[in-house]
């Protein structure tokens, strides 16, 4: 069974400021493509020539069709924000692993390993389980050199 088309218009508010976010060019890939559709469709181009001008599937033009009557264009050029996964340590947690990271190695170990930074924080109870690979995003994240010579503070 065919779907209904859903028509685009525009108003001037609306063109202009397609026009201006087409012309800036500091956009991501999907929201110009999106607008280039909808610029497309508001000048009531057939789906099947917007597919061949831009290379897109026609479930594309479809689905930003809808977002368009959704919320106008807005909801039609930007996804919605998506909520992620909940955060494994908070600030206090955190604070505990850098403390962990800068205090003395175990007995017999030269540095820390992610996998023992790990271990110590299930350890101290902050978490129940926590994977090397997010402890070594946390200490990225607070550019901590866990085991360099330096500490980190500028020498000037």
């Amino acid at each position: 069974m065919p779907r209904k088309r859903i028509e685009i218009s525009l108003s001037a508010d609306e063109q202009a400021r397609l026009d201006a976010l087409l012309r800036k060019g500091k956009v991501g890939a999907r929201v110009l493509k999106r607008a280039h559709i909808v610029r497309l469709a508001a000048a009531g181009k057939p789906d099947a020539a917007i597919v061949e001008a831009l290379g897109v599937g026609a479930v594309t033009i479809w689905r930003t069709r809808v977002r368009f009557a959704e919320g106008g264009l807005e909801r039609a050029l930007y996804e919605k924000q998506r909520p992620g996964a909940v955060r494994v340590l908070d600030e206090g947690g955190e604070a505990t692993l850098i403390a962990l990271a800068c205090s003395d190695t175990p007995h017999g170990e030269e540095r820390w390993t992610l996998s023992m930074l790990a271990e110590g924080l299930v350890e101290l109870g902050v978490v129940e389980t926590i994977s090397a690979d997010t402890v070594g995003r946390v200490l990225k994240k607070t550019r901590s050199n866990r085991g360099g010579s330096t500490t980190g503070v500028s020498r000037r």
